[in-house]
């Protein structure tokens, strides 16, 4: 069975509308969760992220910021992800390439590159799918990935969790999520 590239990307819109829905139906405050912004100068909303922040690059993490964070906020997760594992016509798993938690939620950002001994003062993070804390860039096996850059708002300071891999994050968040604002950015290797 053929699959034309316009009924692709209408299954691809279709999905991300629902995980939206779904995802808004979590939080108490819907507004508030549409206040709340998650930038990056590096990369636009759908846009292409740089190969400096992938393999192909300096494999290094791209700057982020955010605001308008809702009343009540005690800390922040931010999770990094590509769903598009390991082929986007064929997708299998969601692969992680940054957890990280207990962001203060003083902070409003983090810089371009940022080393764990850089983060803001309780920040703690899990493992990504490479089973190392820390960033790992876009490194897609074949064609063109979406890196989903999630920052959760939490009414609670999360306990230790370790060297948390996503799924116990997700767990320790459930019913203490405030707000959550999403950047997306897209990566293909060997594109000219």
């Amino acid at each position: 069975m053929l699959i034309d590239k316009q009924s692709l990307l209408c299954a691809w819109l279709l999905a991300v509308l629902l995980i939206g829905a779904s995802d808004a139906a979590e939080l108490p405050n819907h507004q508030e969760a549409q206040r709340m912004k998650l930038e990056s100068p590096a990369f636009s909303h759908l846009g292409e992220i740089p190969a400096r922040f992938t393999c192909d690059g300096g494999d290094i993490s791209p700057p982020l910021a955010w605001s308008d964070l809702p009343a009540g906020t005690k800390s922040l997760a931010l999770i990094v992800d590509d769903p598009d594992a390991p082929d986007p016509l064929a997708p299998k798993m969601t692969w992680v390439h940054w957890v990280l938690y207990n962001l203060p939620a003083t902070a409003s950002g983090l810089p371009e590159a940022v080393k764990t001994d850089s983060l803001p003062a309780g920040t703690k993070q899990g493992l990504n799918d490479w089973k190392r804390t820390g960033y790992g860039g876009p490194c897609p096996p074949i064609g063109q990935h979406r890196y989903f850059h999630k920052l959760y708002a939490l009414d609670i300071v999360l306990p230790d969790l370790g060297q948390a891999t996503k799924a116990k994050l997700e767990q320790a968040m459930q019913g203490h999520i405030l707000a959550k604002a999403e950047r997306v950015g897209v990566y293909q290797r060997g594109k000219k």
